[in-house]
């Protein structure tokens, strides 16, 4: 009897998945842009840079990045710096942790180089404002 109702709902579902992509086929041709190899249409190009938007955004990103540096360079009593890692780095060497030191040295690798990220932003968004301030903050060009 358990067989007899596994093969029943073994068979429902197979029905449904059928169902579930025959409706999808079906739907498909309905949500076409008319375009046959599917390209994007011009409705969905980018119509120019977004320049007023990211002046717009400008201090709060600027100050994003500041936020952030400051705490990856901090102390080691700041959570979140590099120099905090670095002392968790040369504890677990001190203790003999050698997969814990391995991994807390990849993480330190990519922290530092995310610090090298950011003062390179933050070195760009200088320009960008500069240019936010000479455009009428993006609403020229």
């Amino acid at each position: 009897m358990s067989a007899n109702r596994l093969s029943v709902s073994r068979r429902a579902a197979a029905l449904g998945a059928l169902a579930l992509a025959g409706s999808l086929f079906a739907a498909a041709p309905a949500q076409a842009d008319g375009s046959p190899t599917g390209a994007p249409s011009a409705a969905s190009t980018p119509k120019n840079d977004g320049a007023k938007g990211i002046c717009k955004r400008l201090p709060r990103t600027e100050d994003r990045i500041t936020k952030a540096l400051n705490r990856l360079n901090g102390d080691a009593t700041v959570v979140g710096s590099t120099a905090r890692l670095q002392q968790r780095v040369t504890d677990a060497k001190a203790a003999g942790h050698t997969e814990i030191e391995t991994y807390l040295t990849n993480r330190l690798t990519a922290r530092k180089a995310l610090v090298t990220t950011l003062q390179a932003r933050q070195g760009d968004l200088k320009s960008v404002t500069t240019w936010c301030a000479a455009h009428n903050d993006g609403a020229t060009k």
